[in-house]
């Protein structure tokens, strides 16, 4: 098993030492200022967009559509993977994770904007939902099937079987704390099953079924986790412009930037916000294709909220958590060992239950979302009922199996995966973003005119003709 952990290793560093960080940025910039820094510009109107109401009751409203991918985006990294940024880089600063964790989330934001548009743009109609996503917008805007199978393979790939196996791994890992042994025993074996078999109720019930289930959990565990963080930042708050000072100081540490720089405080935050937050990476445009929208502008900018809520408030709680606990950071120390010692030591034996019991609820969200995500890319690879029928068996399956594997391996896999997934999305929306520049053009312009904007193809040439029709305008404006 070292020896496979030891490749695995230097696959994941050289892709996101010499790769990925380069795209991630250069991506990210540009997007931000191609859009004048839409993130920041048009925070206000995401916010107003998000409260608007669904035309018809079979569709997946905006806030839903938000959920699903914030379910998806909200999991275990939010816990998990802060503790395992900070620990893992605290020779070379640990503190300064946190602030490339935050900066990759400000510059990420744009580029979630452009392909949560693109997503909307180019989604099609099947039955009574919409469907879509990047392997819709590689066929449909690149006029290239074949890189949108490549795609939805790598999606598949990474998140029915890499994320959600870690995502199972991280929940059974929190037992730790009140089982001994607990990787030698059957616990494992009993957590995975419990989460296999709850996943399979709930993704053999349906999309709808999906939308209303993570609608209503992710929005009551996140508040309730925030609350636990902001107890504990008011309870230290002496000790805040210190931990402040720490992680802007240790952030720009000449050695904590470039020394062993795969394993520095830059790649662990990029690493752990690029998992946590997805910008970018194309999975967050499947659910935003899902929504029925007047314009496709307005589901990016509800996308684009969904990076700011899982990192700047979710992943900055356990930041905070951690830094603030007076609990030393130990690089031997990481992931939900060090969360639930950080916790004990603030608000006793209460705090290890509290995060065992949301790292469940943050798993199971996670678990159901990221399946929302594969479905849709099965499908356009094939749509074949007995086939789906045994992928969804197989999805179950990893789910179990994660909860079995290797903290190194685990978490080393899901960064290829994930990695190789963000580099394909990048180039494509780097190539179609200006279709999406377009659309918010339009946007824009009717914004200055006093109208509630809705999209028609026919007016900007860009989207998918049958989708933006007139008849779809017409029920935008019926009111």
């Amino acid at each position: 098993m070292e020896w496979i952990n030891a490749v695995l290793g230097n696959i994941s560093d050289f892709m996101y030492t010499y790769i990925l960080i380069i795209m991630l940025v250069l991506v990210g910039l540009y997007f931000s200022f191609r859009t004048k820094f839409i993130q920041f510009r048009m925070f206000p109107e995401a916010i107003r967009v998000l409260s608007e109401k669904k035309k018809d009751g079979k569709d997946i409203s905006s806030f839903q559509a938000l959920m699903i991918s914030t379910a998806s985006r909200v999991g275990t990294g939010n816990i998990a993977g802060v503790a395992t940024a900070v620990a893992a880089s605290t020779a070379i600063g640990g503190y300064g994770a946190i602030f490339w964790m935050w900066l990759l989330a400000l510059i990420g934001a744009a580029s979630a904007f452009i392909e949560s548009t693109l997503a909307q743009l180019y989604k099609q109609k099947r039955g009574t939902e919409f469907i879509g996503g990047p392997a819709y917008y590689i066929q449909k805007a690149l006029k290239s099937r074949k890189w949108g199978v490549v795609f939805s393979i790598l999606l598949i790939a990474c998140f029915a079987y890499g994320f959600n196996a870690l995502q199972a791994f991280n929940a059974g890992s929190s037992l730790n704390y009140y089982i001994k042994d607990y990787n030698s025993s059957i616990w494992p074996w009993i957590v995975g099953g419990i989460l296999a078999l709850l996943t399979a109720l709930v993704i053999f019930g349906g999309v709808h079924r999906i939308s209303r289930l993570v609608s209503g959990i992710v929005p009551v565990m996140a508040v309730i986790y925030i609350g636990l963080g902001l107890f504990i930042t008011i309870k230290n708050i002496g000790s805040v412009p210190e931990m402040f000072g720490n992680i802007f100081s240790q952030a720009f540490n000449f050695e904590a930037i470039f020394g062993g720089f795969a394993g520095s405080c830059v790649m662990q935050g990029i690493k752990r916000g690029l998992y946590s937050n997805e910008a970018g990476m194309g999975s967050a445009p499947n659910a935003a294709a899902a929504a029925d929208v007047s314009h496709p502008v307005k589901q990016g900018l509800v996308q684009m909220l969904s990076v700011f809520i899982d990192t700047i408030l979710i992943c900055s709680t356990t930041a905070f958590m951690l830094l603030l606990s007076g609990v030393p950071i130990d690089e031997n120390v990481q992931g939900m060992d060090y969360v639930q010692k950080a916790v004990l030591n603030q608000v006793g034996e209460f705090g290890p239950l509290f995060i065992t019991i949301s790292i469940f609820l943050f798993a199971f969200s996670s678990l159901v979302g990221n399946y929302y995500y594969t479905e849709s890319n099965f499908k356009f690879i094939r749509d074949s009922k007995t086939g789906l029928l045994i992928f969804r068996i197989s999805c179950v399956a990893a789910i179990f199996i994660g909860a079995l594997m290797d903290f190194t391996t685990v978490w080393t896999i899901a960064d290829i995966l994930m990695g190789l997934m963000a580099m394909v999305n990048l180039v494509v929306i780097f190539l179609l973003g200006k279709k999406a520049l377009i659309a918010l053009k339009d946007y824009c312009a009717q914004k200055k005119e006093g109208k509630n904007p809705v999209f028609r193809e026919k007016d900007v040439h860009v989207g998918d003709p049958e989708v933006w029709d007139e008849k779809h305008a017409q029920k935008w404006e019926s009111d």
